[in-house]
């Protein structure tokens, strides 16, 4: 980084100043994109402020990130600066870029962001090579809108899995669908050897196993291509976290608080008590 000036968060889009759970969200996305994008040619579509751009672009053999905004596209030349590195202000679904040029594109929190979907996996078709590939996001509209009653005033088009899965066979062959959500766990790991991963879930004493979370995902991720064969080596389950744990940190540090809250009330109580029976002694 050249440039260590923040780029003003306004809740239109994620800069990584901002900690714990969207940070989580949004850093996972691009460390499990970093591993597929190895010695590749990048395009990363609505790259925002240029961080994840910049995380590609430490595997990748190249990166372009593309953005509308050109306030984020020159925060983004000054802030992040590699020889592989460029980007570009433009239209994502007019990018700048010649047919066949890219071996992946990268779209995440776009599509949600658009009306015209149809028009934007037809440019990501365009400028990618036959045997490229698509990684994109997509927030699904039954958890992430309708379970909850929120409605994000930065989304035009939310997608039901269905639409999702339509959109993406209107434009590529094939497509697989992983999950994401943030969820609170216990890891149990081994320190030597390697194996298989299992998935435990307790509805109060009844124990649930299976291979992937009991649980409804809050985002899709998709990787697209012409054909099957063509899909990068795709772990089926990835854990993400930072180093100072900071979301577990935070956890612990309001649970301290409440339990010195609830302290400070009973010594209230107390105190209360005390001054009453002081008064009924008269």
């Amino acid at each position: 980084m050249s440039d260590s000036q923040e780029l003003e968060f306004t809740g239109e889009r994620f800069t990584p100043e901002c900690v714990r759970e969207i940070a989580y969200e949004h850093w996972h996305r691009y460390a499990w994109a970093s591993r597929l994008v190895a010695g590749r040619r990048v395009v990363d579509a609505a790259c925002g402020e240029g961080y994840g751009s910049a995380m590609l672009s430490q595997r990748a053999a190249s990166v372009i990130g593309v953005d509308i905004d050109p306030e984020a596209v020159a925060h983004g030349q000054r802030r992040y600066q590699a020889d592989n590195l460029a980007f570009r202000c433009a239209d994502c679904t007019d990018l700048p870029l010649a047919d066949d040029s890219a071996d992946v594109v990268v779209s995440f929190e776009t599509l949600e962001h658009l009306a015209a979907q149809d028009e934007l996996l037809a440019e990501f078709r365009r400028v990618l090579r036959p045997e490229g590939f698509l990684l994109i996001s997509s927030p699904d509209r039954k958890t992430y809108s309708d379970a909850t009653g929120y409605a994000n005033p930065y989304h035009v088009r939310e997608l039901y899995r269905s639409e999702f899965e339509d959109l993406l066979a209107r434009h590529f062959p094939a497509w697989r669908l992983f999950g994401q959500k943030l969820m609170f766990v216990s890891s149990i790991w081994a320190l030597a050897g390697s194996g298989s991963a299992e998935w435990l879930t307790a509805d109060g004493t009844r124990l649930e196993e299976s291979q992937r979370p009991a649980y409804p995902p809050l985002y899709f991720l998709a990787v697209a291509a012409a054909s099957e064969d063509l899909f990068p080596d795709i772990a089926q389950s990835s854990l993400f976290g930072d180093r100072q744990e900071s979301v577990y940190a935070h956890y612990n540090e309001e649970v301290a608080k409440h339990i010195r809250a609830g302290q400070l009330l009973a010594e209230r109580d107390t105190e209360i008590a005390e001054l009453r029976a002081r008064l009924e002694r008269g």
